[in-house]
């Protein structure tokens, strides 16, 4: 099987195991680091209690994307 006939194989499959082939793919080219990992999970916990506790307030997405509009508009 050459890659054309893959390709059109993949995209033949239902959404939910295109998604298993993409992400089992993308993580032959970037395998995870668990160390990473774990630090990204425990800056999410922090970032949520947070959150939770009132520490910060949340930005709807709205309002970033018009931030950012803005900057690059000047």
């Amino acid at each position: 099987m050459n890659t054309r006939q893959l390709i059109n194989e993949a995209v033949s499959l239902p959404v939910e195991e295109r998604a298993r082939v993409i992400d089992s793919l993308l993580r032959s080219l970037n395998p995870p680091a668990s160390e990473i990992d774990q630090q990204w999970i425990e800056e999410a916990k922090r970032r949520l209690s947070s959150l939770r506790s009132g520490r910060i307030e949340a930005i709807s997405g709205d309002e970033i994307f018009r931030k950012v509009r803005e900057r690059f508009d000047e």
